[in-house]
């Protein structure tokens, strides 16, 4: 079995990064500063009285606040916040909060007055399509005020694509006049994976013989290796059990649990090819990385409506990095959670011999894919269900992504990413097909 995931410089789940430098002034804060000197300074040279109690005002003001504030934020350096994305997440769900807890904040470390914690998530998201080699990532930045008195909180946190979120949590200490923002408790490191938003297409039927037949030996634990029953003709003498027939005055016979299971396995293959694979190349508009998370969310959703329908089936996935077998719910859980990083590939030589040549083959792939009209065609002796992403097209249903959700959202999606170019429909035919359509629109 190999792992399909290919998202790059995977970070541990939790981890202290390395401290970073934060002022503590705000923009707001820091100009003040410099007015109110500037003020001071030009007052005391033309004796203004009222400039001078007013700039002296305003910076005896700031002094306070900073020293307060500093020495508090020092009191606070044992504060742990913890925070919890949802497990699964899925992207462009409303009811996606992180839950931060551990903010008990009393005693001597208590939050004094004219002042708020907040609780800041700040990192780089990388959508569908992209990698941490080529791209440098969409800066997040989403932020909560706790009540006061409250231990826990809840943070807005959503992602209009699939993808992969690297980024720090930590809390800040802020004057209710937003002049400063200091750094207090630990900062921790998470990876959050993004699964694509449901793809609710037509349930495709799937004839268990039209699957390759793996037969597979199905045996019970060693405490069961056996069980018993009375003897009847035609079970073999070296099966029966002499000891336990003399006990009870009646022949029985030892019956192996082990038995030949027929098991139907789906050949399934993602195509994930497509511009901005190269590092050398960042060609991969918005709109392609959209393409493939609607091919991502397609199998997903193929591969749950078809275990609802049989739950025997196993499916063998493949895709550019490897392959994998689903076998039940964890299974398909893991591969539904590597399946959000995956991102383009660059087109390469395929061996179709490598495919098994018995049973359908279910084709996942999108317009960007320019080698899928010569894999079809090699494989034009199997009959081959081809679920194809194709850019939206007037009088064509299709789904949208709306660029203002990821302003809304607290992410900004890069200006070379946006200006990206079109992607063309792909001619291609197959035995059978399913066009989805998806779009981008402000």
């Amino acid at each position: 079995m190999v792992n399909i995931s290919s998202a790059p410089d995977a970070a541990p789940p939790e981890t202290k990064p390395q401290f970073r430098f934060r002022p503590v002034f705000t923009a707001a804060g820091g100009s003040v500063l410099i007015i109110a000197s500037v003020t001071l300074i030009r007052s005391l040279l033309s004796r203004n009285s009222y400039e001078i109690a007013l700039s002296s005002a305003a910076l005896l003001l700031l002094l306070v606040l900073g020293i307060l504030g500093k020495w508090k934020s020092l009191k606070m350096e044992p504060l742990e916040p913890g925070w919890k994305p949802p497990y699964p997440m899925t992207a462009n769900a409303a009811e996606n909060c992180i839950q931060v807890t551990g903010l008990d904040a009393s005693g001597a470390a208590a939050v004094p007055l004219f002042f708020r914690m907040h609780f800041i998530v700040k990192g780089r998201f990388f959508p569908s399509g992209r990698t941490r080699e080529n791209f440098r990532g969409c800066p997040v930045l989403v932020e909560t005020s706790v009540p006061r008195g409250e231990t826990a909180a809840r943070l807005p946190f959503d992602f209009p694509v699939s993808g992969a979120f690297h980024g720090d949590g930590y809390c800040v200490l802020r004057d209710i006049f937003g002049f400063f923002s200091f750094p207090c408790g630990v900062s921790t490191r998470r990876t959050v994976n993004v699964r694509s938003a449901p793809c609710f297409g037509t349930k495709l039927p799937v004839n268990p013989q039209s699957g390759a037949e793996d037969r597979r030996n199905k045996t019970s634990s060693s405490e069961e290796r056996y069980y018993m029953r009375e003897y009847t003709p035609g079970d073999r003498f070296r099966d029966i059990n002499w000891k336990s027939s003399e006990k009870i005055d009646a022949l029985i016979t030892r019956i192996s649990p082990d038995n030949q299971e027929k098991v139907s396995r789906i050949e399934i293959y993602l195509r994930g090819f497509g511009p901005g694979a190269d590092k050398r190349e960042n060609r991969a508009s918005l709109e392609a990385s959209w393409l493939l998370d609607r091919a991502k969310a397609s199998l997903a959703y193929f591969l749950r409506s078809v275990k609802e329908q049989n739950s025997s089936f196993v499916f063998n996935v493949r895709c550019a990095s490897g392959s994998r077998d689903i076998e039940d719910d964890e299974d398909m859980d893991a591969f539904l959670e590597e399946l959000a990083g995956v991102s383009f590939s660059p087109q390469q030589n395929e061996i179709v011999e490598s495919v098994s040549a018995v049973g359908d083959i279910y084709v996942f792939s999108t317009a960007c894919d320019t080698g899928l009209p010569g894999y079809l065609t090699a494989n034009s002796q199997r009959h081959v269900s081809l679920f194809l992403v194709q850019p939206a097209q007037a009088k064509k249903e299709s789904e949208n992504l709306n660029i203002k959700d990821f302003i809304r959202k607290g992410c900004v999606p890069s200006a070379r990413w946006l200006a990206g170019g079109k992607t063309a429909p792909l001619s291609v035919r197959a035995n059978r097909m399913e066009l989805i359509y998806a779009g981008v629109r402000l």
